[in-house]
């Protein structure tokens, strides 16, 4: 039986969305903006899988770029570039459309402004969790507002609590002062007073240090996500007796359900060793899902091109690692969930397209043109996987 591998690049958008100007991100481009800044970004396993093909094709702008390596991969492969049906650009929406469930209602979201919470809402949660108030109660970034706003936490003991264009309602908290423990159980009572609002995920945001300018996020994070409103393509793999591998944000994501094996992991090197082993350890049939955050988290939102870049060229350096380790039917896709361009305005999500590159040994090499849902992604590793089929998508195997 085929083994299937998602290896989603969080936010590694490539343009073109059509509807770009209605969530305020025309002209948004995440890869076309990083190879502009960086032509000599060197990703010569991703240009090979079809990479530059699907972005020109997505915004019909051409992409230049001279790598200072030849590729590794010698794998056929198909391209195409996706857009996305959910009328949000968020993480949940992005890989639930992906799984097969297209979030068509859209997310309720806080206002940008303080306060951004409704009063009461913020009464229940410190009234349950025996707090005498918050801090922040705006839209902002993460590592700024914990600058901002870490020295007078650890005096008062009041978490940082923000938003952002996302429909989420985060939760900063030193580790230490306030105690790890503590910040997820308060984003446990969060998580249930938010839900009369439709948001999508509270986020557990812990940190260190003792000063502003030092403190520091880790990666103990943790996302507590509504549940899918249906059967996802990790559903219907686990109904159907297959193991489900889940690395990194991914078991988060989509609330614990479908999957057989969490595994912890975080930053590029960890993610990637992590999903090494579960090639390794996946039986026939296995779906293996992993979501690379760093792209997102580190340099998407603190708008840092040069990082993405080089984050960009250690992901392209690993590709090769899965070579020794492919199975004659195994296929690999290549996506992302939203674009986060680290040139453009602000620190949030950009509505983009996104890529799809589908590999392996048996794998016929074509142009996959544009697809109208991510959730044909899904529906073409339901096929492969020979599942039950979702409920939206095409397959294009």
């Amino acid at each position: 039986m085929t083994r299937v591998f998602i290896l989603m690049m969080d936010s590694f958008g490539i343009g073109g969305a059509p509807d770009a100007s209605d969530f305020g991100d025309g002209g948004a481009a995440t890869f076309e903006h990083i190879a502009a800044a960086h032509p000599d970004l060197n990703i010569p396993n991703l240009i090979s899988l079809g990479l530059v093909n699907a972005a020109q094709d997505a915004t019909g702008q051409p992409i230049r770029l001279m790598p200072k390596s030849s590729p590794t991969m010698n794998l056929p492969a198909a391209f195409g570039h996706m857009k996305e049906m959910s009328r949000d650009k968020d993480t949940v929406s992005g890989h639930w459309e992906m799984a097969g469930l297209p979030n068509l209602k859209g997310w309720g979201h806080f206002k940008p402004d303080y306060p951004s919470f409704p009063p009461e809402l913020i009464e229940n949660i410190c009234q349950e969790a025996g707090l005498s108030g918050i801090l922040g109660n705006k839209a902002a970034s993460g590592t700024v507002i914990i600058q901002e706003l870490g020295e007078e936490h650890i005096r008062s003991g009041k978490p940082i609590c923000y938003t952002s264009a996302d429909s989420c309602f985060q939760i900063a908290a030193h580790e230490e002062h306030f105690g790890l423990e503590n910040l997820y159980r308060l984003c446990e009572i969060a998580y249930k007073h938010v839900q009369p609002y439709r948001i999508g995920r509270v986020i557990a945001r812990p940190f260190i240090g003792e000063k502003a300018g030092e403190f520091t996020r880790t990666t103990r994070r943790r996302d507590y996500a509504a549940q899918p409103f249906g059967e996802t393509l990790l559903d219907k793999a686990k109904n159907a007796g297959r193991r489900v591998f889940a690395i990194g944000a991914i078991n988060d994501i989509y609330a614990h359900r479908g999957i057989t094996d969490p595994i912890h992991a975080a930053e590029l090197p960890g993610l990637w060793d992590a999903t090494l082993q579960a090639m390794k350890d996946a039986p026939d049939g296995s779906l293996v899902f992993t979501n690379f955050e760093d792209f997102d988290m580190y340099y998407g939102h603190r708008r840092d091109i040069k990082g993405y870049a080089q984050a960009l060229e250690y992901f392209d350096s690993r590709l090769p690692d899965i070579l020794p380790l492919l199975k004659e039917d195994d296929v690999v896709f290549i996506t992302a969930d939203h674009g986060n361009d680290p040139a453009f305005k602000g620190t949030d999500h950009t509505r983009e397209q996104v890529p799809v590159l589908m590999f392996g040994k048996n794998i016929r090499p074509r142009n996959l043109g544009q697809r109208d849902t991510y959730a044909d992604l899904g529906q073409t590793a339901a096929d492969f996987l020979d599942i039950p089929p979702l409920n939206s998508g095409k397959s294009f195997k």
